[in-house]
């Protein structure tokens, strides 16, 4: 085995025994002379689906954090208290105090914890803005240009800036990961708010590659017009990506109109679902 990469937190859950779905997306991954996780999901999934699924948190080298989103970022605590001290690769805006605002409803949706209080638990983080190879052959993509007119930031997303008002949150942090392999670049996406064709162009020119074999995780194209969605197919063709692996904020019915679109190269990323080389 090359990688295996095992989904431990999803909105649904593809195998029938122990595990449990919440909105939220984590992932374990486990290569050749390391493993690392890849999120912490919502916080109630994350030590009960690693349990069920055979997965020991006390093995990681490393966290990784896509953004600074409760969802992605809420079972930190728990994994804390399994795996500590743990360094943790993350955006210096993950600490950013956020909402979500649609039809009259507010809510939090930032880290639920302090930095001070995560440290204490034996959390290192590590900030950094630029790609950058964290372990061999594994690829942060640090900040990613935006520059596909059709992928917009949600209107619904604020942060609070340095003089306390909400503006509109350019979400700088969401970051994505690429892990290079003999069968070509593996993605892992977390919510893919900077957009899944601007994330995989920085890929491609970041890393040299031409191609991508695999795409996994919150694609963000659950707000996707059909338009969008036919550009974004166009892309995936382009790189010859040969599986997409959707998750947590990709939908049900675009999922099924991605499925019809890519047949047998498409699979739900679901909790229990794995891809390995």
């Amino acid at each position: 085995m090359e990688l295996r990469i095992t989904i431990l937190a999803e909105n649904s859950v593809v195998v029938p025994f122990d595990v449990i779905g919440e909105h939220g997306f984590s992932a374990y991954v486990e290569m050749n002379n390391f493993n690392f996780l890849f999120d912490t999901g919502q916080g109630k999934a994350l030590l009960n689906n690693a349990t069920a699924l055979k997965k020991d948190l006390n093995n990681i080298e490393f966290l990784y954090l896509s953004h600074g989103h409760y969802d992605h970022t809420g079972g930190m605590v728990d994994l804390l208290k399994v795996k500590s001290p743990l360094d943790v690769y993350v955006h210096p805006d993950l600490f950013s105090e956020r909402y979500w605002f649609k039809g009259g409803v507010q809510k939090y949706i930032g880290v639920q914890f302090q930095k001070s209080y995560l440290e204490s638990l034996g959390a290192n983080f590590k900030f950094h803005k630029d790609f950058q190879e964290i372990a061999k052959n594994v690829y942060s993509s640090g900040e990613v240009d935006r520059n596909t007119p059709f992928e917009k930031i949600d209107a619904e997303m604020k942060v609070k800036n340095e003089n306390g008002e909400l503006v509109q949150d350019q979400i700088w942090d969401d970051y994505s990961m690429a892990i290079r392999t003999s069968k070509g670049l593996v993605v892992i996406l977390g919510c893919a708010h900077a957009g899944i064709v601007n994330i995989l162009n920085h890929f491609i020119k970041q890393t040299g590659e031409k191609e991508i074999y695999a795409v996994l995780g919150g694609t963000h194209l659950g707000f996707a017009n059909d338009e969008q969605i036919d550009e974004t197919i166009k892309v995936l063709d382009k790189y010859n990506i040969q599986k997409l692996g959707v998750s947590h904020c990709t939908g049900l019915s675009v999922s099924a109109k991605l499925f019809g679109k890519l047949k047998e190269r498409f699979f739900f990323a679901s909790v229990g679902a794995t891809l390995e080389i």
